[in-house]
C-alpha cells in the first residue's frame, strides 16, 4: 500500500497523491498540511508554481513518488517543511538548509535592508571605480542568509562572514557556491564573534550585522523549533541577552567612525538593548520595524 495515497493502486495521479498527503500530515497535526503537500509535490516533479495544479492531472512516476513518500514521513514526524525540502528561499537566494542551522525566516529579510541602508549613509551611491570598497562583517551567519544576500545586493562591498559552528559554516559554503561572481566578495571564518575576525579589521568595518541567538534559557519555545532547530543559534543567557550585549560592548572598536551595529532582536528586548547602546557610549541607537510593523532590528550608530 502507499502510504501517502492510502491506495494499493499501481498509477495515481498526483491529485489522488496529494489527497493521500493532506489526509496524512493533517493526522499527525499539520497546521498546514495542503501547502506542505504543494510544496513537497513542487520538489519531486521540479514543477513551477504556476504549474502545480496541470501537475495533479499527471500520474505519478516511481521514483518521485518514493521521495514524496519519504518526505510525508518527515514530515509527519515534525520535521519542518524547510529541512524536509533541504532549501529554503530568502530574499533573491534559494538557500540549502538543514538542521544544522537555523530556518532563515521572512522576519529576517528586513535586516538586510536595514543593513543596506547604513551602507549607503556612510558610502552615498557613488563611483564604483573611483571610491574605495567598504567592509562588513556577519557574525552569526548559520546558513549565510544575511551575508550572502549583502554581497550579493551590493557590489562595492567586501563581506566577512563568521561562525563558531563548524557545521553551519559548511552550510554557509555551500552556499556561497550558488551567488556566483559576489561569492568572490565573502570571507567565511570560524570562531567566536569578533574573534573571528583579522586584528586589521579592528576599527575598518562600516557596517556589523547579527541575528545573534535571543531566546532566555527558560523560556518555551514551539516543539518543532526546539527538536529540530540548533539550540546554540537559539538561546543566549537568562534574558536572552547575553550575546547582544557582548556584541553591543565589542563592536565600537571594530567599527568605522559612524559605522553601524544591526542587530535583530526580539521585540521584547529590543527597548533595553537600546538603552544599553546608549549607556555604552553610541552616539544613536534606533529601532525599526518588520514588514509586520512588529519592533525587530536594532541600529546602534557609533559617533563620529
Amino acid at each position: 500500500m502507499n502510504p501517502a495515497t492510502g491506495s494499493d493502486d499501481g498509477l495515481v495521479s498526483w491529485a489522488a497523491v496529494a489527497a493521500g498527503g493532506r489526509a496524512r500530515l493533517a493526522a499527525a497535526g499539520a497546521s498546514q498540511a495542503a501547502l506542505d503537500v504543494r510544496r513537497l509535490i513542487e520538489e519531486v516533479t521540479g514543477c513551477e508554481p504556476g504549474q502545480y495544479h496541470a501537475t495533479l492531472e499527471l500520474p505519478a512516476t516511481v521514483k518521485a513518488l518514493a521521495r514524496f513518500d519519504a518526505m510525508v514521513l518527515r514530515r509527519a514526524a515534525g520535521e519542518p517543511l524547510q529541512y524536509v525540502l533541504g532549501r529554503w528561499g530568502f530574499r533573491y537566494l534559494d538557500l540549502l538548509v538543514d538542521p544544522r542551522v537555523l530556518i532563515p525566516r521572512p522576519e529576517t529579510e528586513i535586516v538586510v535592508d536595514v543593513a543596506l541602508g547604513e551602507i549607503e549613509r556612510l558610502a552615498p551611491r557613488r563611483d564604483l571605480v573611483a571610491q574605495p570598497r567598504i567592509t562588513v562583517a556577519d557574525l552569526g551567519t548559520g546558513s549565510g542568509a544575511i551575508a550572502l544576500s549583502l554581497a550579493f545586493e551590493c557590489k562595492f562591498i567586501d563581506v566577512w562572514a563568521t561562525d563558531v559552528s563548524d557545521d553551519a559554516l559548511a552550510v554557509a559554503r555551500a552556499n556561497l557556491a550558488g551567488i556566483g561572481r559576489a561569492a568572490a566578495r565573502v570571507q567565511l571564518r570560524s570562531g567566536s564573534w569578533f574573534e573571528a575576525l583579522p586584528r586589521e579589521l579592528a576599527g575598518q568595518l562600516a557596517v556589523i550585522v547579527s541575528n545573534p541567538p535571543y531566546v532566555a534559557t527558560s523560556e518555551a519555545l514551539p516543539a518543532e523549533v526546539a527538536a529540530w532547530e540548533p539550540e546554540m543559534a537559539l538561546r543566549s543567557g537568562h534574558d536572552g541577552l547575553d550575546a547582544a550585549r557582548h556584541l553591543l560592548a565589542c563592536a565600537p572598536q571594530w567599527l568605522l567612525p559612524k559605522g553601524a551595529l544591526v542587530l535583530e532582536l526580539g521585540s521584547e528586548h529590543l527597548r533595553e538593548a537600546a538603552s544599553l547602546a546608549r549607556r555604552v557610549g553610541y552616539g544613536t541607537a534606533e529601532i525599526k520595524p518588520d514588514l509586520s510593523g512588529r519592533e525587530r532590528v536594532l541600529v546602534a550608530r557609533r559617533a563620529g
